[in-house]
Parts: C-alpha cells; sequence; structure tokens
C-alpha cells in the first residue's frame, strides 16, 4: 500500500470494491481499481460531468457502466473469438494503486496493470505494461501508456470511453468532427462521408470517426454548459448513445437513462490501431474541461 497525501483515501466503494477517493481543492473524483475506472469527476461549482447508470453492477465479473471505462487491448467484439469479453480485460481487471501525489491545486493518481496468468491466456497472449495517471483538478486529464515487455511485436486497440453528463442528448450536439469521414455502425460497415455541421442526435448513434486527432466539444444547451476534450496520441472518436431500444436492452442501463449521456471516446482502433516493438511504449491522453455555470 503506497503512502498517500490526506487528500487521497483508498475506501470500499460499491459492491464492495476498493475506489480511491480523490479531494482536490478545486474538484473531487473517484477512481475504482476494478478497470482503473474513474465513475466521478465533479469540478468545484458544477454538477457531475461523468454520467454513471444507477443501474451499473458494481461487480468484479462485470464493467461498471458509465464513467471512463478503458478498452483495451481490443474494441467491440474480439473478431473470431465469441467468447472473449467486449471491450477487452483491462476493464474488468483489477488495478495496482502505484501512488498518488499533490502537485498544486492538482492531485495525481497512478494506476497500473501487467500481464497475467489470465491475460496470457485470453486472447490477447502477450506481455505488457499498462501506466494510467489520472490528474483531477479543474480538468480532468487521463493518460494510459502501453509498454511491449514481449520479445514479439503486437498490435492493440484502446479507447478512453467518456460518457458525459448531459441534460438532454436531443439537444446536445458534437463539434469538432465536422467534415470527418465515419463508420456508422448502426448501418453497416462502410465509411460515410463527413458531415458539414456539428453531429446531433435524433436515433440511436454508434459512429467512429476515422483519422481525426481534432479536439471536440460537447454542446449542451438543456444543461447549460460544454465539455471539451481535447486528445493526444489518439487518431480516432467515437461518439454513441443507444436510445430508447438499445438502452432497454442493456441490463446495467436504466430504460430511462439514455436521454442523459452521450459518449464521447479518445481511441485507436480499426485501421488506427497501435502496433508496438518489444520495448516500444505508446501513450494516449484525453484532458475534459467545462465551461458555463451548471451548479444546482
Amino acid at each position: 500500500m503506497p503512502t498517500l497525501p490526506p487528500s487521497v483515501r483508498l475506501e470500499t466503494g460499491q459492491g464492495g470494491l476498493p475506489v480511491v477517493r480523490v479531494a482536490a481543492p478545486t474538484a473531487t473524483a473517484e477512481i475504482y481499481l476494478h478497470g482503473a475506472h474513474v465513475t466521478s469527476w465533479v469540478p468545484a461549482g458544477q454538477r457531475p460531468v461523468l454520467w454513471l447508470s444507477a443501474a451499473s453492477r458494481f461487480e468484479a465479473a462485470s464493467a461498471i457502466r458509465g464513467g471512463v471505462p478503458i478498452c483495451f487491448p481490443w474494441f467491440g467484439a474480439r473478431a473470431g473469438q465469441p467468447q472473449a469479453p467486449k471491450h477487452g480485460f483491462a476493464r474488468l481487471s483489477d488495478w495496482e494503486l502505484v501512488g498518488a501525489r499533490d502537485q498544486g491545486d492538482d492531485v495525481v493518481v497512478e494506476l497500473r496493470l501487467t500481464d497475467d496468468d489470465a491475460t496470457r491466456a485470453s486472447a490477447w497472449p502477450y506481455v505488457f505494461e499498462a501506466t494510467f495517471t489520472v490528474v483531477v483538478g479543474t480538468e480532468l486529464s487521463m493518460t494510459l501508456e502501453v509498454t511491449n515487455r514481449d520479445t514479439t511485436e503486437f498490435t492493440f486497440e484502446e479507447a478512453l470511453h467518456t460518457y458525459v453528463a448531459v441534460g438532454d442528448v436531443r439537444s446536445t450536439e458534437v463539434t469538432g468532427l465536422e467534415g470527418v469521414g465515419y463508420i456508422d455502425r448502426s448501418s453497416g460497415p462502410g465509411t460515410v462521408p463527413g458531415e458539414p455541421g456539428p453531429a446531433r442526435f435524433a436515433g440511436p448513434t454508434d459512429r467512429i470517426y476515422l483519422a481525426t486527432t481534432a479536439q471536440t466539444t460537447v454542446r449542451d444547451v438543456t444543461g447549460r454548459r460544454s465539455v471539451t476534450t481535447l486528445k493526444d496520441g489518439s487518431a480516432t472518436t467515437v461518439i454513441w448513445n443507444p436510445w430508447v431500444d438499445n438502452a432497454r436492452a442493456l441490463a446495467d442501463f436504466g430504460d430511462h437513462e439514455w436521454t442523459g449521456m452521450v459518449c464521447v471516446e479518445t481511441c485507436n482502433v480499426r485501421g488506427d490501431r497501435i502496433l508496438l516493438e518489444p520495448d516500444q511504449s505508446h501513450t494516449v491522453a484525453a484532458r475534459l474541461a467545462v465551461s458555463g455555470l451548471s451548479a444546482p
């Protein structure tokens, strides 16, 4: 157990799972060791920025629904291996709390995941080290560094699968992806030409925007605020909302909760997946910033 500053406490959270609770001068946050999962970030004077389902299962065998799941080392279903868990094993694994420290008005928390017998017996059998660094303050910074500790090259996909809380997704738009082609997973595998205006929501939305490093902004009209994501080391952005029927089909997603969230995911998937030679590392980062007064 590392020595923690007074701003950080390791406690028992929902479902008996260990959770890191952070109280920085300018924000609070919660990070579960199960999945290295950021479930809450609340800057001073704001409502929660991250959406978390009231129906989420806080169980060792399940991923947490909401917050920021880490998808690694594959995204979605593992091709040719239907028994493999969706979005990889990282969000189902218990990560190690390496340490935490105060950094001015921010608090830095570092977690680590390495291969073990279970991961090496999985659909992705490589030797690796992953470090997840979370900086809690007026902005939320999340950095995932993956290092190849194997003797052979490997490829992987990754996503910081951020669920943003909104007042009503039907009056929400995402800017920054104008003109970027995307794969519409709701309709088929082909690439759809980019749209001239912001992305808006009028039905189930599951889009993979390819070859984009642009920052995005969720403009939440009902909630009277905007959430901007600046990213680094990422060439893919995914936006997702299940809408009515898909939400009802998900056991860990409340039937009527779909109106209050939109996912804007910082990714490297499909043709943007990462190739690492032995001893090489790759880092992907997302930084969230909020503008607009939205305190209760």
